[in-house]
């Protein structure tokens, strides 16, 4: 069926397609406005201290970048150590940064990043003697006893306070067992950048290949201060663990420098984080401290005097003292892997309709008026090539153009 139209009508058409074009534009603007308003605010122009690339803090050595006037960084015998804003990331001194090391019970940093989030605190548990039966022997244990109900929550406390390898395999069950327990983690330093980290033994005892470095338990530390339940539970100084019965007795931190105890002098502003130690590892400890608005996140690995926590507080002194006199030498997000770009990457604001808006995702407006354009479009296309045939063939009936026809034809 061939329709006829006036010769009005292509002018009328084009007035409708820029009438549905100014519709398009006016229906993308409250998005548009929308996403402009969502983006975030250009960087300030004046420019900060340049961080070098990771390979900086591969090199052996002490490496720092002071100015003139900078403290002096402390002569410490451990093996490898590290110091570092938590906030910015940014890595103000360090040695042997990614020499891999066993870390002891500083592991159980990673193993609470990885499991304490999918655990509720007030899950309540039953004990079975299969849980305790792979505890290794010479463990340090927080007193979790077969056949006794604990909630989640106590048994965190067990982890962080008394470093309990006992609770980190109830909770390493709960979580699927010991063997996926070591895939998350791994996969959890590496979502870090971590990269320096291989697990075989949840609790950081030692096992043949089980290494970390300075560099990637500074890392799990700054990550846990963000967890507020890891924050919380890494500063307890003391806590009640249940003994049966209606009973609790008393636990206490093993981070000297946040209890001052055994001779250990408290260091003023600590937060805490983890210590540990094994014949293998020697003494290890990642601690954190917040002074005058600038917290600092420290690492020391096996220092060969022994005194891990004197050196964590001398490198925690020149930390707080070289603040603004040294420039970094490389960053705790330099080896995480950068985000895959998708619609999880966009502001919030940018991928919803405004509250007063129609409610079409944005897309959906784009191609409705897409079409709509390019259907305005190729309708008056046709009604100009229908006005030429007429004036060319002018006195046809209207199906004398069916065959060979330079007219246009539609079907119903």
């Amino acid at each position: 069926m061939t329709i006829g139209l006036t010769d009005r009508f292509p002018r009328r058409a084009t007035v409708s397609t820029c009438a549905l074009c100014l519709a398009g534009l006016l229906a993308l603007a409250p998005a548009t406005a929308a996403a402009e308003a969502a983006a975030p605010a250009p960087a300030s122009a004046e420019p900060g201290p340049a961080v070098p690339g990771p390979a900086l803090l591969y090199r052996s050595g002490v490496q720092v970048r002071p100015h003139a006037g900078a403290p002096a960084v402390p002569d410490v015998s451990a093996l490898s150590w590290l110091v570092a804003d938590a906030d910015t990331g940014q890595v103000l001194a360090a040695h042997e940064a990614h020499r891999r090391l066993p870390p002891a019970s500083t592991l159980k940093t990673l193993f609470a990043l990885t499991v304490l989030p999918v655990l509720p605190a007030g899950l309540e548990h039953r004990v079975t003697s299969a849980e305790l039966a792979d505890v290794e022997e010479g463990s340090s244990l927080v007193g979790v006893e077969e056949g006794r109900t604990y909630r989640v929550a106590d048994l965190w406390r067990g982890v962080f306070l008394s470093s309990g390898n006992d609770a980190v395999h109830v909770l390493a069950a709960l979580d699927g067992g010991w063997d996926r327990t070591v895939t998350l983690m791994q996969g959890k330093a590496r979502s870090l950048g971590a990269l320096d980290t291989h697990v075989e033994s949840p609790d950081g005892y030692d096992a043949p290949g089980q290494v970390s470095s300075a560099y990637d338990l500074a890392v799990f530390g700054r990550a846990g201060l963000r967890n507020p339940d890891f924050a919380r539970y890494c500063s307890t100084a003391e806590a009640r663990f249940p003994a049966g019965g209606g009973w609790s007795f008393g636990i206490e931190n093993t981070n000297r420098l946040l209890t001052g105890e055994d001779g250990v002098e408290r260091y003023p502003g600590m937060i805490g984080i983890k210590n540990g130690y094994t014949s293998n590892a020697g003494n290890t400890l990642v601690a954190a401290a917040r002074r005058g608005g600038r917290t600092l996140v420290v690492t020391v690995l096996n220092p060969q005097d022994g005194g891990v926590y004197d050196e964590a507080r001398q490198l925690l002194d020149w930390g707080f003292g070289a603040a603004g006199r040294v420039d970094p030498v490389g960053s705790l997000d330099a080896l995480r892997p950068a985000p895959r770009p998708g619609p999880s990457t966009a502001p919030m604001a940018a991928a919803t309709a405004p509250e007063n808006g129609s409610g079409w995702p944005e897309a959906a407006v784009v191609l409705a008026c897409a079409a709509l354009g390019a259907g305005a479009v190729t309708l008056a296309t046709r009604l100009r090539g229908d006005r030429a045939g007429r004036s060319e063939g002018s006195g046809r009936s209207e199906g004398s153009g069916r065959s060979g026809s330079s007219g246009p034809t539609g079907r119903g």
